[in-house]
C-alpha cells in the first residue's frame, strides 16, 4: 500500500468489505450474470449473535428502532447473506458476517422520529456518524467501524459512475430488493417467503414510504431526493414483489 493509504492490512480490507467494486450493479452483473440462487432459509444463515459487539448493537437496535424497521434490518441481513453466498463466493469466505450484521442493524438508525429531528443532516449521513461512534464504543476496530459507517452513508447512493465498497454494494442490493423488489432473481422464492415469515413486514411498504416523505418534508435538501422525490416513495409503496407478504404480522 502507498504511504497515503490509511493503516489497514489486506486482511482488514477483505474482512470488512472495503474492496472497491463498481457502484453500478448492472456493470457487475453484465460481466458476471446472476447465478441461480439457492433456497436458503433463516436457519441456514447463522447470525453472529455470539459476537459481543454484534450482541450489544442488536440490543441497541431493538430498543431504538420501531419493530417494522428492525424486522427490515434483519431481512436485509438475510438477503445479503444469500447474495454474498450465491453471487459473490469469492467474498463469502473472507467478509466478516459480524461487520455485515452491524451494517444491517444500523443502516436505518437515522430514520427514527428523534434522529430525523436531531440534525439537519440527511438520515444516512447522520446514521453513519451514529454507527461509527456506537460500534467503536462497543469494541469494534477502526477498520470495522469505519466500514459500517461508509456503507450506511452510501447505502442509498445509487448511480452509474465510480466505485463503492463491496459492503456498500451488498447493502444497496439487499435494501433495494426489500424496499422495491429490485433484481428479484437474486433471491430464491423459498428464501423470500421464509425470511418474510421470520421477520414479518407489518406493512413495511407504507411505513418506509411515509418515512421517506417525512424526511423530504423536514429536509427538502435530503440526499434521498436524488432517487426522485416522488418516484422513490411511490416505488417503495408499490413494491409488487412483496405485495403478497407486506401485511404479514399486522
Amino acid at each position: 500500500m502507498s504511504s497515503t493509504t490509511p493503516a489497514a492490512s489486506a486482511d482488514d480490507i477483505a474482512r470488512h468489505g472495503w474492496t472497491a467494486v463498481p457502484r453500478d450493479a448492472n456493470v457487475i452483473f453484465d460481466k458476471k450474470p446472476i447465478t441461480k440462487p439457492s433456497g436458503l432459509k433463516v436457519a441456514d444463515a447463522q447470525f453472529p449473535a455470539d459476537d459481543p459487539v454484534v450482541a450489544k448493537v442488536q440490543r441497541y437496535a431493538k430498543e431504538h428502532l420501531a419493530e417494522p424497521t428492525y424486522n427490515h434490518s434483519m431481512r436485509v441481513y438475510h438477503w445479503g447473506f444469500s447474495i454474498i453466498k450465491d453471487q459473490f463466493p469469492e467474498h463469502a469466505g473472507k467478509l466478516s458476517m459480524s461487520t455485515w450484521a452491524l451494517a444491517c442493524l444500523l443502516h436505518d438508525i437515522g430514520t427514527t422520529h428523534d434522529n430525523l429531528r436531531a440534525t439537519l443532516l440527511s438520515f444516512e449521513f447522520y446514521g453513519g456518524i451514529l454507527a461509527l461512534n456506537l460500534t467503536k464504543q462497543h469494541g469494534a476496530s477502526e477498520p470495522q467501524a469505519e466500514a459500517v459507517a461508509e456503507a450506511i452513508i452510501r447505502h442509498q447512493d445509487l448511480g452509474t459512475v465510480g466505485t463503492i465498497t463491496f459492503l456498500g454494494q451488498v447493502i444497496q442490493l439487499a435494501t433495494i430488493y426489500d424496499n422495491m423488489g429490485g433484481n428479484p432473481g437474486l433471491i430464491d422464492e423459498v428464501t423470500r417467503l421464509d425470511v418474510n415469515q421470520a421477520f414479518p413486514r407489518k406493512g413495511w411498504s407504507g411505513c418506509f414510504s411515509k418515512t421517506i416523505r417525512e424526511e423530504n418534508s423536514l429536509k427538502p435538501w435530503a440526499h434521498t431526493t436524488h432517487l426522485g422525490e416522488d418516484d422513490f416513495p411511490e416505488g417503495v409503496e408499490n413494491n409488487s414483489l412483496m405485495a403478497d407478504v407486506d401485511n404479514w404480522g399486522q
